[in-house]
């Protein structure tokens, strides 16, 4: 059985004026988020940890971030984009990660400004960012490192997670520009899109931008192209809906005593073995 040919994220960032990626955390969430058409998956460090029942605080090594990654990408026909926090460590930790992951196949990677360990950016309290210059050099580092053209690094800054303002995001994600990123991230946690609009609006397109917006969701994708944004993740939303989905069902089933009310609206069993690919497989075995 043949492995999927999959294009770059270079290379759908060039064929589409928005991309759109879903978070996931394991194989089986990256194949519903292709199915439903979203063009790249985001390998999330919060979703990898909650599914490990743990916090989102650099308590996982790079090893198990990579393996949930390359497991996703492993089965996908659009590339995975990788979270991948501070880089898990300092600027020698940063160019074993390119090298790891870009033997996985995975072609996009993510760094943030923050020192490391890191926390969870929606975690109440203070955020502590590296210095512009120290992160910049992570960045550089990560260019150089790369040992494919296709390799594709995000900086992503949590200046506005950490109660900057936005000129002080702006001048981060410029310096991550000038020190070879090939997009920025910017990074907001209030509940409106003020705080990126006015980064897009002081922004000069060097690089492509990056958003994530969990917490201002009603930003129509029509919206958010027409502003210029050229990447949009919605990191965590397959997450939360499986543990509602989860917590419902197994309640369900605890207080009715029978799954006589679920089986209608759950999917078949016939519906996973066509996601596990099982014809494909048993043909291997005719």
């Amino acid at each position: 059985m043949q492995r999927p040919i999959y294009p770059s994220f270079r290379s759908v960032l060039a064929d589409n004026d928005v991309v759109r990626v879903a978070g996931a955390n394991h194989a089986l969430g990256g194949l519903l988020a292709e199915e439903a058409g979203f063009q790249a998956v985001w390998s999330s460090s919060l979703e990898v940890s909650a599914s490990r029942g743990l916090p989102d605080a650099s308590i996982l090594s790079m090893t198990e971030y990579l393996e949930a990654a390359a497991n996703i990408q492993k089965v996908l026909r659009i590339p995975v984009v990788a979270d991948c926090d501070t880089g898990y460590g300092g600027n020698l930790n940063v160019g074993h990660m390119v090298h790891e992951f870009e033997a996985a196949g995975i072609t996009g990677l993510c760094l943030e400004d923050k020192l490391f360990p890191k926390m969870n950016s929606f975690v109440a309290g203070g955020q502590t960012l590296l210095g512009t210059k120290e992160f910049a050099k992570k960045i550089k580092i990560a260019k150089e490192a790369q040992a494919s053209k296709e390799t594709f690094v995000i900086a992503r800054t949590e200046a506005l997670i950490s109660g900057l303002d936005v000129d002080a995001a702006l001048e981060r994600c410029r310096t991550y520009a000038d020190s070879g990123a090939d997009a920025v991230l910017v990074h907001s946690k209030v509940k409106t899109r003020d705080q990126v609009v006015g980064f897009l609006d002081g922004w000069d397109f060097r690089v492509p931008v990056v958003i994530v917006p969990t917490t201002y969701p009603d930003w129509h994708i029509d919206d958010i192209r027409q502003a210029g944004v050229s990447v949009v993740i919605y990191a965590n939303q397959g997450l939360r809906a499986t543990v509602s989905a989860l917590r419902d069902t197994y309640r369900s089933v605890y207080e009715n005593g029978d799954t006589t009310a679920l089986e209608g609206s759950i999917a078949s069993v016939k519906d996973i073995f066509a996601l596990q690919g099982l014809d494909a497989w048993q043909k291997l075995d005719s």
